[in-house]
């Protein structure tokens, strides 16, 4: 009898716990404005999947590290993912992608990509803004994610948000093999710092 209503208890808070992340997890589109320009913001849908791999292709040089269907199947899990996008005058030019671990209450950025017409801009510096207060938000404590060991101006980026070198990964890429460093960043360290980003 105690253990069915202990297990009952703890599903109590399991499903507050996640129905208030799904909550957080909400975002309304609306219209930013980044560096003097104005962009659409939005929750990704099913529908924006071929202009996804589109800028994949345009940044990857003609190569997407997601296919169609692996990218669908992130989309449709709403419970524990967020992929947003960014659209100017109608056309889809960066996204980000994450995942949401409750285990070890750890987002993890699966995907960052700006078409690259549109890169130097104040683009994925502000999806990765939002990124971090959603994960705040829900009480989270880091934010993880890979990048090439040749992306010298995302890492530059990555590390001017806080993020460390935590590791490498040989020959992560299945592309060229190239390897992938790994960054981190502990959110709870972030309100001690002089300059939060206004995060």
């Amino acid at each position: 009898m105690l253990k069915k209503f202990k297990n009952w208890y703890q599903g109590l808070f399991s499903k507050s716990d996640r129905l208030f992340r799904k909550q957080q997890m909400v975002v309304k589109n609306h219209i930013v404005e980044i560096k003097n320009d104005k962009y659409f913001i939005g929750k990704a849908m099913v529908t924006d999947v071929p202009e996804l791999l589109k800028i994949e292709k345009s940044v990857y040089d003609g190569q997407t590290p997601w296919n169609y269907t692996a990218m669908l199947k992130e989309l449709k899990r709403s419970d524990d993912r967020l992929y947003l996008v960014i659209r100017y005058h109608d056309q889809l030019v960066a996204f980000i992608g994450c995942a949401f671990w409750e285990k070890n209450q750890e987002c993890h950025i699966t995907n960052l990509a700006v078409q690259k017409e549109f890169q130097h801009r104040g683009l994925a510096y502000f999806l990765l803004t939002v990124v971090i207060k959603k994960a705040r938000k829900i009480d989270y404590s880091k934010i993880t994610l890979e990048v090439r060991s040749s992306n010298h101006h995302a890492q530059h980026l990555y590390t001017d948000l806080g993020f460390k070198r935590t590791g490498i990964k040989l020959h992560y890429y299945v592309d060229n093999q190239e390897d992938a460093i790994d960054m981190s960043l502990d959110i709870r360290e972030m309100d001690t710092r002089p300059n939060n980003y206004g995060l």
